[in-house]
C-alpha cells in the first residue's frame, strides 16, 4: 500500500429479511392496565419457648435466629425476610404478592382468590410505580377469583374479556404480571389446549397454555393478539417450582360471569341440585343399555336436596337440563352452577331403558358439598356364600339389605372393577339384593336382554358408587 493512502475497510455484515411481527405495540397498549397486587396480613411471629434455655453461645444463638427468619440479612433478589422481628405484632406483614388488571375506569380489578385470601391490607402497585390501597370486594374460592376496588387514584386503563369460544388451540397468546416480585414482566406463546380437568374443583375447565408462568404471575391476565383477556393465570405444572411451559388459565367466560356477580353482590350463588354423581364407562354404558359414554351416573341423591324431592334416584343417569345435552359429570356441575337458586329446570334421566324427565327447583349451592351418608354399616355375619362368576365371597349384611364383600379373588373380574372386601352390594340394575339368588337372577335377566354387563351398586365409607361388572353368557 503507498505510503499516506489510507486503508480501505470491508462493510459490517446486515442481512435484509422480512421482519417477524412481534409483541410490543400490544404490549404497549395493555400494560398500564395490569397492575403488582401486594398481600399483607397479621401473622403472629413464631413462639420464643425453649430460646433463652439454649447455651451461651453466640454463634449458635445466631443460627436459631437466621433459620427460624429473625434475621436482618436480605433474602432473594435483596429482599428483606417478611419474618424480622419487633415488639408491634398487631401490624400487617406481607404474606402475598401476585398480579392482577383492571375491568373498569373506576379501578375494579380481577386477581386470584388464593392471593388474597390471607390478607387483611392490600396495596396494588400500577405499571408506573404508583401505590394505591385496595380493598376486597368479593371472593369465590369454587373458581378461585377475586375482585378488588382501588380507592381513588383517578382513571384507570382497563382491558375487556374476550370471547374465549373463539379461542383455538394454536393461538398466540401473551401474559402479563408479576412474577417473584419482578412487575411488568411480559411472555409469550401458545395455547396448547382447551377444557383442561386438574382436580382443582368442580368447575375445571382450565386453557393450557406454554407461555412462561411463575410464581407471582397468579391473577394477571393473558391477553389475545386484540388485546382482550382470554384467561387469568391461575396453576402451573411445575416439578421444579418454575416453568415448565405447562400453565393454566381460568377461561374468560367463566371469570366474566362471576366477576359480575361478584361486583353486584360480593359473592356468587349457584343452583343446587343435591345429587353425588359419576363418570359413566363403556360397560357402565353397555350394562344400562346407553348407546354412548355421555351424562353423569346418579349414584346417590342426598337427603332434602331438590333433586331427591323431584324423585331423582341412584342409579339414574342425566342426560340432558332444559335440553342441552350433559357430556359428563363436570358439564353437569357447570351447568347447574350457571343457573341461579329457585331456578325450575327440566332434567331428563335415562331409567330402566327410556327417557324420563322431571322438573327440578334448583336449591342453593351450599359453602361446602354435603356428603350422602349411611350411618348404620353392618358388620358381616360369619356364613358366606360364593358369586363364584364374579371371584366374590359375601355375606348377608347385619341389617338384611344388602351383600357385604368379605373376600375378592386377585384375579376376578372383580378385582378388575376395584370391588373390595367390606364394599356392600345394594343393588344390582337398580333392583335391591339381599342374597346371592338376587345377584344371580339380575345376571341372568341381563343376559336374556342381550346385555354384556350388569350395573352394581356399591356403598363404600358412607358413600356409593356403581361398577359394570360383566356376565358369562351360557
Amino acid at each position: 500500500m503507498p505510503p499516506g493512502t489510507a486503508p480501505v475497510l470491508a462493510d459490517a455484515v446486515h442481512v435484509q429479511t422480512a421482519q417477524v411481527p412481534g409483541f410490543a405495540d400490544l404490549v404497549e397498549r395493555v400494560s398500564p392496565a395490569v397492575v403488582s397486587v401486594k398481600v399483607k396480613g397479621k401473622i403472629q411471629p413464631a413462639a420464643d419457648e425453649g430460646f433463652d434455655n439454649l447455651p451461651n453461645n453466640p454463634q449458635l444463638r445466631r443460627f436459631f435466629k437466621e433459620f427460624r427468619g429473625f434475621g436482618d440479612q436480605g433474602g432473594q433478589f435483596g429482599m428483606r425476610r417478611f419474618g424480622h422481628r419487633d415488639h408491634n405484632n398487631d401490624r400487617p406483614r406481607p404474606v402475598a404478592q401476585g398480579s392482577g388488571f383492571f375491568i373498569s375506569e373506576d379501578g375494579y380489578l380481577v386477581t386470584n382468590n388464593h392471593v388474597v385470601s390471607e390478607g387483611s391490607a392490600f396495596t396494588v402497585v400500577t405499571n408506573d410505580g404508583k401505590e394505591l390501597d385496595a380493598k376486597v370486594i368479593g371472593t369465590d374460592p369454587r373458581t378461585d377469583l377475586a375482585v378488588l376496588k382501588v380507592d381513588g387514584g383517578g382513571k384507570f386503563t382497563y382491558v375487556d374479556f374476550a370471547d374465549d369460544s373463539k379461542v383455538r388451540i394454536g393461538d398466540w397468546v401473551v401474559a402479563v404480571g408479576n412474577p417473584f416480585g419482578l412487575g411488568g414482566t411480559v411472555t409469550a406463546g401458545i395455547v396448547s389446549a382447551r377444557g383442561r380437568d386438574i382436580g382443582a374443583g368442580p368447575y375445571d375447565d382450565f386453557i393450557q397454555i406454554d407461555a412462561p408462568v411463575n410464581r407471582g404471575n397468579s391473577g394477571g391476565p393473558t391477553f389475545n393478539l386484540n388485546g382482550q383477556v382470554v384467561g387469568i393465570n391461575t396453576a402451573i405444572f411445575s416439578p421444579s417450582g418454575g416453568s415448565v411451559g405447562i400453565a393454566f388459565d381460568i377461561p374468560a367466560s367463566t371469570a366474566k360471569q362471576v366477576v359480575e356477580d361478584l361486583m353486584k353482590s360480593g359473592s356468587v350463588q349457584r343452583g343446587w341440585l343435591g345429587v353425588e354423581i359419576q363418570p359413566i364407562t363403556s360397560d357402565i354404558a353397555e350394562s344400562l343399555g346407553l348407546k354412548s359414554e355421555k351424562g353423569a351416573l346418579v349414584s346417590s341423591a342426598q337427603d332434602a336436596s331438590p333433586g331427591k324431592k323431584a324423585g331423582i334416584v341412584a342409579g339414574d343417569v342425566i342426560t340432558q337440563v332444559d335440553g342441552k345435552d350433559v357430556a359428563s359429570p363436570k358439564d353437569l356441575a357447570r351447568m347447574i352452577g350457571a343457573y341461579a337458586p329457585g331456578k325450575s329446570v327440566d332434567v331428563t334421566l335415562w331409567r330402566d331403558g327410556k327417557n324420563e324427565t322431571v322438573k327440578v327447583d334448583l336449591g342453593t349451592l351450599p359453602s361446602s358439598d354435603k356428603q350422602a351418608s349411611n350411618k348404620d354399616t353392618p358388620a358381616a355375619p360369619a356364613k358366606a356364600d360364593m358369586l363364584a362368576n364374579l371371584g366374590l365371597t359375601v355375606t348377608k349384611s347385619e341389617n338384611g339389605k344388602g351383600l357385604v364383600v368379605t373376600d375378592v379373588d386377585p384375579d376376578s373380574d372383580g378385582a378388575d372393577r376395584g370391588i373390595q372386601p367390606g364394599d356392600i352390594i345394594t343393588a344390582v340394575n337398580s333392583t335391591e339384593v339381599n342374597d346371592t339368588g338376587d345377584v344371580n337372577k339380575a345376571m341372568a335377566d341381563a343376559v336374556k336382554s342381550g346385555r354384556k354387563a350388569v350395573l352394581m351398586q356399591i356403598t363404600r365409607d358412607d358413600s356409593n358408587r356403581f361398577v359394570a361388572v360383566p356376565v358369562e353368557k351360557g
